[in-house]
């Protein structure tokens, strides 16, 4: 290792590795650091305003700018795919059939969307009424699809088993066609069904029993236990598998005229090949430092890791100083500290002008930023314009500069 001379490599250039290489460079103005991103992307996504994007609520090309202009001044930016990563001689391999090496490895390589998981839906994605939000490529097709309900229509807003980012997302999209459909005053002609795995709406009662107040008052029907294992695009059928309850392996159809589907979501297939994921591919993380297991100079954070926290920039934005802060620690020879406390948001866009802002840490407690303003589980028209307007500054000019100084969480909330 060079003196002085720190050779960091981030796989990703996602929200968390142009965070991280950012916040890097702003603590030490590059001079000890020699930083390498890695990704073959060549834009990047604000990902969190698709969700609005799909509704009709925000422009498509305000989520997307250049990857050049993104990394930060300082940094190296080699536009490859990671092909493995080999901790023992710490290289990274890439697309170009070159070894890249490292000090200091951060792995944020964010999920990769596997449409085929589910038979059906990558042969009818993005036609015969079946759209999602989770891609670039389909999300302005889902508002499309809105846009030509008609009385007497019926919709589908499918959420899987976790793991999967924004586990609202499918949620947030049933509210926003449900009042378009108001607002257009076809909601009562209309059917509509919110089709879940699990047993409720959300993880957390607290938001949980909220959440379904919502859904009722726009009429939509609660279908629980609900996995989506096929979709026929021609017929407009769309076949479940019930997941729980008394009906449990039961095999149930319905057809549709509008399906927003998520797709099963998988790490990248290049993390398969090493020891640092668990059974399922995630790599193994503290959930505290976000340090690998088994290799100490080796950090993840972001949506492949093994944290128990909901998937999400905000979450990101809150992991990001302890990773920087733990390979500082490192080479300064102190000890990781343990301060990423679970951390994670979701802006529910309950209605086209208002959010219920639910925010929370390990142990599902609601830890809230702004109370006085809005309470968490009120929906809100001021967070509203904070996700619509608010939070997209915050992401391009404030946290994927580096900055990392923010309003913090409200730790011992009570409504």
């Amino acid at each position: 290792m060079a003196e002085n001379n720190y050779k960091i490599v981030i796989i990703g250039g996602g929200a968390a590795g142009i965070t991280v290489a950012a916040s890097l460079l702003r603590h030490n103005a590059g001079k000890q650091f020699d930083i390498t991103v890695i990704d073959p992307a060549s834009e990047h996504y604000y990902q969190p305003a698709f969700t609005l994007v799909g509704g009709g609520c925000f422009n498509f090309e305000k989520t997307k700018r250049s990857m050049k202009s993104l990394i930060p001044k300082g940094a190296k930016w080699l536009q490859e795919a990671a092909t493995n990563i080999n901790p023992e001689d710490n290289t990274v391999s890439l697309s170009n059939n070159t070894d890249i090496e490292y000090d200091y490895l951060v792995v944020c390589p964010g999920l990769a969307l596997d449409w085929s998981a589910t038979e059906g839906l990558a042969e009818t994605i993005g036609k015969n009424g079946v759209c999602s939000n989770y891609s670039p490529d389909y999300v302005q097709y889902t508002w499309e699809c809105l846009q030509k309900i008609k009385s007497g229509d019926t919709l589908f807003f499918c959420q899987p088993p976790l793991p999967f980012k924004c586990p609202g997302a499918p949620q947030k999209i049933a509210y926003l066609s449900a009042d378009y459909l108001k607002q257009k005053k076809l909601l009562e002609s209309c059917d509509l069904h919110f089709a879940t795995s699990g047993p409720k709406m959300f993880g957390l009662d607290y938001f949980a029993i909220s959440l379904a107040k919502v859904a009722d008052r726009y009429g939509i029907e609660k279908n629980f236990h609900h996995h989506l294992i096929k979709v026929d695009g021609d017929s407009k059928t769309a076949t479940f598998e019930l997941m729980g309850g008394d009906n449990q392996g039961e095999i149930v159809e319905f057809t549709f005229d509008m399906l927003h589907a998520t797709p099963v979501q998988r790490t990248p297939a290049f993390l398969h090949n090493t020891d640092l994921i668990n059974e399922a591919g995630y790599v193994e993380v503290h959930q505290n430092s976000l340090q690998q297991l088994k290799y100490p100079n080796i950090f993840g954070l972001g949506d492949v890791t093994t944290t128990p926290n909901s998937k999400s920039a905000a979450a990101v934005r809150k992991q990001s100083p302890t990773v920087v802060q733990n390979i500082k620690n490192m080479i300064d020879g102190k000890a990781v500290e343990e301060s990423y406390n679970g951390y994670g948001s979701c802006p529910l866009t309950t209605s086209r002008s208002t959010v219920m802002m639910a925010e929370f840490m390990y142990g599902g407690v609601i830890t809230p930023t702004m109370p006085y303003i809005a309470k968490p589980r009120v929906e809100s028209k001021l967070m509203w314009r904070a996700k619509k307007f608010g939070l997209p500054i915050l992401y391009w000019d404030y946290m994927l500069k580096g900055y990392e100084k923010f309003f913090e969480p409200k730790l011992n909330y009570k409504d």
